[in-house]
């Protein structure tokens, strides 16, 4: 016998190898992945929401779309950057303090309205309202308006107790939005405007002596190493918003877009029910560190703080105009009030 012959079974095998190296040098099927940036700890009400929106999406889109928050702004970002920031495309997703983006339109003063809405029940109606509004702005700069994140009633931390109106007199207080700033200088009070990030380095450094926001914030911040207490005048029930770059979502495939649609949906139910029971939780943590709750002020002092702000609502009825009245018209009408507050 000359020459060597293969066994019959080699020629066939080839083949099937060479399908199998080429299967293998196909790209597997990738996950759509997306940045999404908030100011504020992961620890917040707000971090946590979202953290529960994008196990949301990842369960409803089987993996296809890997969205990854970015707490603490990490990615260098506040909420006052994040409306650019999504609408260039730099994020794609972004949780913003509503009050911050006043200036792009006075829409988003609106949640941070002093005494309008002080509980989160009439703040959801006043959210459920105005909702197409503030749709309409992102829609006009490329955006999706997703859900919005809630934070319970803003209050004063303080070092000693501020229940009346001599105890604002001259105080270096920070505050979150011109809304506040307005009301608070008409108190009597010297208002700081400081986004998040920079208000414990100012505590520390003595650059303010007290600050507007909720016991939520404050506890996310430790801010009994600064101050001793809490007084809850239930400014406002102050929203984050959070949106998405309309570009990101449309390339998604038409069922991950209604994936997301129905996580933020969802997203938007859980975060309302979540800060309904916040308080009590923060008022727990807050007693184990010795911090004083003054809760509620004393009524005439809330009633003169309703005072000072009332010339802050004005103003933003007029210069936000007709928005503005069918807005808290309707509000007003839902919640059994007169309509010319």
């Amino acid at each position: 016998m000359t020459g060597t012959s293969r066994p019959p079974f080699a020629a066939a095998a080839f083949p099937l190898l060479a399908l199998g190296l080429a299967a293998a040098a196909l790209p597997a099927h990738s996950a759509t992945r997306m940045d999404f940036s908030n100011e504020y700890n992961a620890s917040s009400i707000h971090a946590q929401g979202d953290a529960w929106f994008i196990e949301r999406v990842e369960a409803l889109t089987d993996g296809d779309v890997d969205i990854t928050l970015h707490t603490g702004g990490a990615l260098g970002f506040r909420s006052g950057d994040h409306f650019y920031a999504v609408a260039d495309n730099a994020v794609q997703i972004a949780d913003s303090l509503s009050g911050t983006l006043g200036g792009i339109d006075p829409i988003f003063l609106l949640s941070s309205l002093p005494f309008v809405a002080d509980d989160v029940e009439s703040a959801h109606r006043l959210y459920e309202i105005a909702r197409p509004e503030y749709e309409e702005v992102f829609e006009d700069n490329d955006q999706i308006l997703l859900y919005a994140s809630p934070w319970p009633a803003s209050g004063i931390w303080s070092e000693g107790p501020v229940t009346s109106m001599a105890a604002l007199e001259d105080l270096k207080i920070r505050s979150y939005d011109r809304n506040g700033t307005a009301t608070l200088v008409n108190a009597g009070a010297s208002p700081v405007k400081l986004s998040w990030a920079d208000v414990v380095p100012q505590l520390a450094t003595g650059g303010i002596e007290a600050v507007l926001t909720s016991a939520e914030a404050g506890a996310n911040g430790s801010f009994w190493e600064h101050l001793s207490d809490f007084n809850a005048i239930q400014y406002a029930v102050p929203l984050n918003m959070v949106h998405m770059n309309r570009d990101a979502f449309e390339e998604l495939s038409e069922a991950d877009q209604q994936a997301i649609l129905q996580a933020a949906e969802e997203t938007d139910a859980h975060n309302w029910e979540v800060v309904k029971e916040r308080v009590a939780q923060n008022y727990a943590e807050l007693e184990e560190h010795d911090v004083s709750i003054h809760d509620p002020v004393p009524a005439e002092f809330h009633d003169s703080l309703a005072q000072a702000a009332q010339p802050v609502v004005d103003d933003w009825r007029e210069t936000t105009g007709e928005r503005a009245t069918r807005i808290l018209e309707a509000f007003h009408q839902e919640s059994g009030q007169e309509s010319g507050q």
